[in-house]
């Protein structure tokens, strides 16, 4: 990412102090003004706005968050694993960065104290079916320079989960926890102190052109501010935001929600590390898995099923907007004739949880329906084309795709980086 934040040139720029800031209630006020301003307080909008306050001291940075508390939608609603790098294609972003992530996550957590386990995981193959996509995954791993990844047979499984059933498992030792919403705070509070200034409560509406040293206005619903650069970071909003500056609204992002159930406290100590199925490529989605939680919790899964709002985590959750804009958009209508029969099961999943105790006995037998409740849910962004198919990378836009010259936004658009799809391993890939 920062290496397209210099694609617009910021090295070298002159120091620019912010205005005393004044609310605009009614009246009028001078606009605070900055360098750089970050849409999205997120962990990647806080990531960043913290690295280039470090690498460049003379900007005057800020973050702009439309809710009233920083990390509160994906970022607050993840399962908190730390991931080593497994399952991402060779070459891709997502492979180098998360693996490069990692690394310096644990620095970091070191660094700040932030508690977190490095408790691992498995990749568990539960029968000869699955052998095969277990060794391309093993192979993919090591390109990928997945550090200290072992291939355990039935016994070593055992010795390590000794619980876990499976004929083969590939064993990552470097796969953790952690609070990402803790981490997400600490990245806040280190871009305060390096004098960066962070808003809230103010959600974008708008993007202008502005004359003079600031060409961009940033326009709120609780205050305008006017700045150099923008870089947008905006989960579940980021195709909106995109179209804002008169970019593409493709790819389009889908809310698919993410429900987890609990296992009960008596029957937690069946569970010590990450349990993970090997992925099944006909799916678009990993399936159910069991993951520590730093208070002691196991949560288990998550299924995916279609949100009718953007961050509507419960079926009562509804936005006639949402709703509409993802069913009438070709991509969904694509997506969903190809997987109806996928999305059907993981509706009746949601329904009755119970159905899901066959899936999880295959990895801990012992789990019954009795062990498990209904837990959290989040909402994933996930960014989809026009053809049916998943963003799976990825995805930066700097405003060369301009569609709305209505706007006169082109001059704009030129100033703004989009980080339109920041899927799993968004966290973990952050700094």
């Amino acid at each position: 990412m920062l290496r397209s934040l210099r694609c617009l040139r910021l090295t070298g720029l002159p120091a620019y102090s912010p205005t005393l800031i004044r609310r605009n209630i009614g009246g009028t006020t001078s606009d605070p003004h900055y360098d750089v301003v970050v849409v999205g307080g997120g962990i990647v909008g806080a990531a960043t706005a913290r690295e280039l306050a470090g690498r460049h001291p003379h900007l005057s940075l800020a973050i702009i968050e439309k809710e009233d508390t920083l990390g509160v939608h994906q970022t607050g609603h993840n399962s908190g694993v730390i991931h080593a790098g497994i399952y991402y294609k060779p070459g891709s972003l997502k492979a180098k960065l998360c693996v490069e992530g990692m690394h310096l996550a644990y620095e970091y957590f070191d660094e700040e104290g932030i508690p977190y386990r490095k408790c691992g995981k498995l990749i568990v193959a539960v029968d000869e079916s699955e052998l095969g996509r277990l060794d391309d995954l093993h192979e993919r791993a090591k390109l990928n320079q997945v550090p200290d990844l072992v291939m355990l047979d039935a016994q070593q499984i055992k010795e390590i989960e000794p619980h876990c059933r499976g004929i083969r498992a590939l064993w990552s030792p470097y796969t953790g926890i952690v609070d990402w919403g803790l981490v997400t705070e600490h990245y806040a509070q280190n871009f305060r102190d390096r004098g960066g200034t962070i808003y809230t409560g103010a959600e974008v509406v708008g993007f202008e052109e502005n004359p003079g040293h600031y060409p961009v206005k940033v326009i709120t619903k609780k205050m305008n501010v006017v700045c150099r650069y923008v870089l947008t970071c905006g989960g579940l909003q980021s195709d909106r935001l995109a179209k804002l500056t008169g970019c593409s609204s493709e790819p389009r992002i889908l809310p698919f929600r993410g429900e987890y159930l609990l296992l009960c406290k008596e029957k937690c100590h069946l569970v010590k590390t990450n349990i993970y199925p090997v992925p099944d490529p006909r799916f678009p989605f990993l399936g159910v898995h069991f993951t520590p939680r730093m208070n002691g919790d196991i949560w288990l899964g998550p299924n995916a099923i279609l949100a009718f709002k953007r961050e509507g985590y419960t079926w009562f959750d509804i936005s006639v907007r949402d709703t509409w804009e993802a069913f009438t958009y070709r991509g969904f209508q694509r997506l969903a004739i190809k997987f109806v029969g996928f999305g059907m099961k993981e509706i009746i999943r949601s329904v009755f949880p119970s159905l899901q105790v066959a899936k999880l006995q295959q990895y801990i037998p012992e789990i019954t329906a009795a062990d498990i409740s209904r837990g959290p849910a989040g909402v994933r962004a996930q960014a989809l084309n026009a053809d049916g198919t998943l963003e799976d990378d990825f995805v930066f836009s700097r405003g060369d795709d301009v569609q709305d010259s209505g706007l006169k936004s082109g001059h704009v658009a030129s100033r703004v980086l989009h980080c339109r799809n920041a899927p799993s391993p968004g966290a973990t890939s952050s700094l």
